[in-house]
C-alpha cells in the first residue's frame, strides 16, 4: 500500500475522537484560505478548495478534511499544482464536456464544470464532464448535492492511487474509486457516497497512530493475507468491499474513469497523495433531467423513502435511514458545535497560514 512515490497523508497522534478541539467553521475557513491565499491562490478559488476540505471534516471523514492541507500546499509549491489555473472547457459533443483542469485545484474545476453541466443537461436531458489534469476533488457528495438541488439526477466517480488489491491477489492495483449519486426529493435527496474499498488509507494511519487493531476483513498484508494489524497491512492493501462484487465495481470504475478522459490505470494513477508526482487520475461527473424522461415526481419518492424510514426496527437496530440521512445529520451537528480537527492538523494549518 505504500509504494515508493506516496508520501501519503500527515501521520498523526493517537486521538480519541471525542477529545478533538472543535474549530469554529469560520475561523477554519479563514486559516484554510490564507493557507492557499498567500500561495497565489485567487480568493474565490482558495474558498472554494478550502470549504471542500471541509465537507470532508464536517461529514467524518477527516481523510478528505484539513488533514490534505499540508499535501496541497506541498504540490503547489512543487509546482505541481498552479493556484490559478483556471480550467478550459471545450462542449466536445452536444452532451459532452472535456475539462482540462491545467493542474489547477479540483474542486474549484469540477464547481466550474458543473455550472455549464446544469445548462447542458436541461437543453439536452443528460450531460457528461470528463475531468483531466485537476486536482483531488475531495468529498464527492458535495458535487451531486448541488445537481441534485437542481433538480437533476447527479453522478459523480473518481480515480486513485492503488491501495485496494483485486480479489484473489495481493498487491494494491486499484484505487479506493469513490462513487456518488444523488436523486432529487421534495425535501433532502438520496445520497449515496462511498469508495469501492473496505476503508480508507486515512484511517489505516489512525490506527496504526493509536495502535488499535482494523476490523476484520478490512486489509491484508504485503502476502495478501488478512490482518488487523495497521503496520502489516501499510505494506500490503485495502481490501475491496463485499468481495469479489466490491472488486468488480472498484474495475469498472477505473477503466470507464480512464477510457472516458484519457487518464492513467492502476499504478500509474498519482497525483493526490504526493507532492512529487503530476496528478494522472480522471473524473467524471454526470447529470440528468427527470423532466426529460417523463420520471417519476419527487413528491412519490419521499413518499417511498418516509415508509422505508417508518419502518418497523428490526432486533437490535436502531431503525431504517435512507443514504444522505446520517451524513446531513453528522454535518448539522458539527456545523453548530465547531468543526472537529486533529490538533496536529489545526497546528500545522495555523503554520501554513502564516499565523
Amino acid at each position: 500500500m505504500e509504494p515508493g512515490h506516496l508520501e501519503a497523508l500527515p501521520r498523526l497522534r493517537g486521538v480519541s475522537a471525542d477529545d478533538l478541539p472543535r474549530i469554529p467553521l469560520a475561523e477554519y475557513l479563514a486559516v484554510g484560505g490564507r493557507a492557499l491565499t498567500r500561495l497565489g491562490a485567487p480568493e474565490a478559488v482558495a474558498r472554494t478548495q478550502v470549504a471542500w476540505l471541509t465537507e470532508g471534516d464536517l461529514r467524518g471523514h477527516p481523510s478528505h478534511g484539513l488533514r490534505r492541507l499540508e499535501v496541497l500546499v506541498g504540490r503547489v509549491r512543487s509546482g505541481l499544482i498552479v493556484p490559478d489555473a483556471p480550467p478550459e472547457l471545450v462542449r466536445s459533443a452536444a452532451a459532452v464536456l472535456r475539462v482540462d483542469g491545467h493542474d489547477g485545484f479540483g474542486p474549484p474545476t469540477a464547481v466550474r464544470a458543473l455550472e455549464d453541466l446544469v445548462t447542458i443537461a436541461r437543453e439536452n436531458g443528460v450531460a457528461v464532464a470528463a475531468i483531466r489534469r485537476a486536482g483531488h476533488l475531495g468529498m464527492l457528495a458535495p458535487y451531486v448535492e448541488r445537481l441534485a438541488g437542481e433538480g437533476l439526477v447527479g453522478l459523480a466517480t473518481t480515480t486513485s492511487e492503488a491501495l485496494v488489491h483485486p480479489w484473489g491477489a495481493a498487491p494494491a492495483m486499484l484505487g479506493t474509486n469513490p462513487l456518488a449519486v444523488a436523486v432529487p426529493t421534495a425535501t433532502d435527496p438520496v445520497v449515496l457516497d462511498m469508495a469501492t474499498g473496505q476503508i480508507s488509507r486515512g484511517k489505516v494511519l489512525d490506527h496504526a497512530a493509536r495502535g488499535e487493531p482494523l476490523p476484520e476483513g478490512s486489509v491484508v498484508d504485503a502476502d495478501g493475507r488478512a490482518t488487523t494489524d495497521p503496520q502489516a497491512a501499510l505494506d500490503g492493501a485495502i481490501s475491496p468491499f463485499g468481495g469479489p462484487k466490491g472488486y468488480a465495481l472498484a474495475l469498472v470504475l477505473e477503466v470507464l474513469v480512464a477510457t472516458l478522459t484519457g487518464t492513467a490505470l492502476g499504478t500509474d494513477v498519482r497525483g493526490t497523495l504526493d507532492t512529487t508526482d503530476p496528478v494522472t487520475k480522471g473524473d467524471l461527473l454526470l447529470a440528468m433531467d427527470p423532466a426529460a424522461f417523463g420520471g417519476g415526481t419527487p413528491q412519490a419518492l419521499t413518499a417511498f423513502l418516509d415508509i422505508l424510514r417508518g419502518l418497523e426496527p428490526a432486533p437490535g437496530s436502531p431503525g431504517v435511514t435512507v443514504p444522505g440521512d446520517r451524513a446531513r445529520a453528522h454535518r448539522a451537528r458539527h456545523a453548530d458545535a465547531g468543526v472537529p480537527v486533529h490538533p496536529d492538523t489545526w497546528s500545522a494549518a495555523v503554520a501554513l497560514s502564516g499565523g
